[in-house]
């Protein structure tokens, strides 16, 4: 009886061993095919086989992409379930770019807080950003019980640093920011000496893979890029019963 179950686990421990050294094989081959058809730089982060139509799901950075085992085909854009209707895709995303908000840090952001404060997001905006402004305009202007971390994330010019400092050296940051953002007020000229984080959220975004403004994240580490308006946001907040 011994050896028979010696046997059994040996002949499962090889079939296993087998399946491992399969896939290991076709991730090889897709790395080797795909990525030097990249672009130059650009290297696979991850290759994941998915339960749909034999493809392979490629990860590079917070995008997601697909080919078949053998690496010969490329395929940019989202897969849908019919049945249900479900963003395969977008959920995938929505995983892979998930982060832990507690760990964000909030004391480089501008805080704002409106009735009870109780819902919480961060965003990243730039001063220069007109969509940042029209986000905060016609979305967040109208969110009642919610806090906002805005973390000034300048990416579009150096005039954006400039903004962001003399924001950040007003008595009133919060204040400085809407008053620029929504009636286009500058804030005074910052003196000198102030020092800003404007260099530890600009690495900051970079970590996060952020590639443009404005970029929201929510209190369960999800987050929307560009421009929402208040009705998604509200769903959103629903979803996470916040």
């Amino acid at each position: 009886m011994n050896t028979m179950k010696s046997g059994l686990v040996l002949a499962m421990s090889a079939l296993l061993m087998s399946c491992a050294g399969a896939e290991n094989s076709v991730e090889a081959t897709i790395r080797k095919n795909v990525e030097p058809k990249l672009g130059e730089g650009i290297k696979i982060d991850s290759v994941r086989e998915t339960p749909y139509a034999g493809l392979y799901e490629i990860r590079v950075g917070p995008e997601i992409r697909y080919t078949d085992k053998t690496g010969s085909y490329l395929i940019v854009g989202h897969v849908f379930d019919l049945k249900s209707g479900s963003d395969l895709t977008a959920a995938r995303i929505d995983e892979v770019t998930r982060i832990k908000f507690s760990e964000l840090p909030v004391e480089l952001a501008l805080k704002s807080v409106k009735g009870d404060g109780k819902r919480v997001i961060a965003v990243f905006e730039d001063p220069n950003c007109g969509y940042c402004k029209r986000f905060r305009k016609d979305t967040l202007a109208k969110l009642d019980n919610i806090t906002v971390y805005t973390f000034m994330f300048n990416i579009l010019s150096p005039d954006s640093t400039v903004k962001s400092k003399n924001i950040w050296c007003s008595a009133d940051r919060s204040k400085a920011w809407d008053e620029w953002m929504i009636e286009g007020k500058q804030a005074p000229a910052a003196p000198d000496d102030c020092k800003t984080p404007n260099d530890k959220v600009l690495a900051l975004g970079e970590k996060l893979g952020l590639e443009g403004t404005p970029a929201v994240f929510f209190a369960d580490g999800s987050r929307i890029p560009g421009v929402v308006d208040a009705a998604t946001m509200e769903r959103k907040f629903a979803a996470i019963k916040q």
